[in-house]
């Protein structure tokens, strides 16, 4: 007797084994994923024979695990096609999500403690003190690393914490890092040591006592890209396709708002009040501000939301472009859109990244007349120090504008 999947896939008799039911809530998931037909068939028999290998093993369901599912794929009859190892994890997955298995469990007991450690630390960034994605992002390695550095794989015992635990591991890493990646560790091992007092853990204000990293006043001009660069890049987009709409949406985003990587990554679609004609932004720790959405700029969000973005339960307004379907993974995904279209429009832009359109928007406000207070409500600034970075002259510019004195060197 043939039995429905999905309205797309039907299979000639129904699954059985100990997990056959999920067969068929797996298939819808991998449906709304956006997969082809053709991987979406070859997912749901996978899944399907895999039930049914569990029935024949005699596995209970609490137990299923990756090693089930390595064992599967060697032991069944078909070649192993590329895919395979992912589509069966996945299942997996949603078998752990409805409560199955246990293997999500038995999977984060094999953490170190080390890392258990810093996987809670990272827990408090983000819940409660509300940090950005990008600041979990780099801490938490850095967290992770000093516990190693100082238990290796054992118990945690912050209290046996002292001086210097932590300058020897600032002193021995910080070195051979750029300035700024050095700062971001003591950053976050400052963090982290606040986290601990503030547990309990640990009853001296050990964070007072991290070394510093030099850090000149504004050392450096920011690498903005020309105004006259952002245009031809735009020109040069191919909108005809659902990429092409994406990223000429997100450049735009970029260009003409100053938006952070993580900020046109974590936009959902309740984010834009269409009524209203404005975005309300996720700024650094949390903060909310609103910001007006420019016409041209809403135009390439309809643009790719009907023409491009693929039905999917995620509210992410910029998704992946393959299956599964999600939001893109962080900010160098941003950087890897903006490094695509720089080399094919041909542009030389100062650097590959994103964040040149926000120095560049802020260079150009300032050339155009705009006051710095303008400049940095717009770019979500809570310092005003942070906008005053954009006021430095680039000397060596104005030196190729310079006229020469007249009559020579005498």
């Amino acid at each position: 007797m043939k039995y429905v999947v999905t309205d797309q896939v039907v299979l000639m008799r129904a699954p059985h084994g100990p997990v056959a039911e999920y067969v068929r809530p797996f298939g819808n998931w991998a449906r709304e994923q956006g997969y082809s037909l053709a991987a979406l068939r070859h997912r749901i028999r996978l899944a399907a024979g895999f039930s049914g290998w569990l029935g024949e093993k005699a596995v209970c369901p609490r137990v299923i695990g990756s090693q089930h599912c390595a064992r599967y794929l060697r032991e069944r009859e078909q070649r192993i096609r590329t895919g395979d190892r992912v589509s069966l994890r996945q299942f997996v997955e949603l078998l752990c999500r409805e409560g199955v298995t246990r293997s999500e469990k038995a999977s984060a007991a094999r953490l170190t403690p080390a890392e258990q450690c810093a996987q809670a630390f990272g827990r408090y960034l983000r819940e409660e003190r509300l940090l950005s994605e990008a600041s979990q992002l780099n801490y938490v390695p850095f967290i992770r690393d000093f516990l190693t550095d100082r238990f290796g794989d054992g118990p945690i015992k912050l209290a046996r914490l002292d001086l210097s635990d932590v300058t020897g591991f600032v002193q021995r890493r910080a070195p051979g890092m750029h300035r700024k990646r050095a700062q971001l560790l003591v950053a976050g091992v400052r963090s982290f040591l606040r986290y601990a007092r503030y547990r309990g853990e640990i009853r001296v204000d050990l964070a007072t006592a991290v070394p510093s990293v030099a850090n000149w006043a504004m050392p450096s001009i920011p690498r903005g890209i020309a105004a006259d660069q952002v245009r031809q890049l735009l020109k040069r987009v191919d909108r005809g396709t659902a990429i092409g709409r994406r990223d000429y949406a997100i450049l735009l985003l970029l260009a003409r708002l100053g938006l952070r990587a993580s900020e046109v990554v974590s936009l959902e679609l309740g984010d834009i009040d269409w009524q209203a004609g404005y975005l309300s932004v996720r700024g650094k720790g949390g903060r909310r501000h609103q910001l007006p959405l420019p016409k041209d700029i809403g135009e390439a969000i309809v643009a790719y939301l009907k023409r491009g973005r693929q039905r999917c339960a995620c509210r992410r307004v910029f998704l992946t472009s393959r299956a599964p379907l999600r939001g893109l993974a962080g900010p160098s995904s941003l950087d890897a859109v903006v490094s695509h279209a720089l080399v094919h429009s041909g542009v030389e832009a100062p650097t590959r990244g994103a964040h040149q359109f926000r120095h560049g928007l802020a260079s150009e406000m300032l050339r155009r007349g705009a006051s710095l207070s303008e400049i940095g409500e717009l770019l979500g600034h809570r310092s005003p120090e942070t906008t005053k970075i954009y006021t430095k002259v680039d000397l060596a510019a104005l030196r190729t504008l310079a006229l020469p004195w007249p009559g020579g060197v005498r």
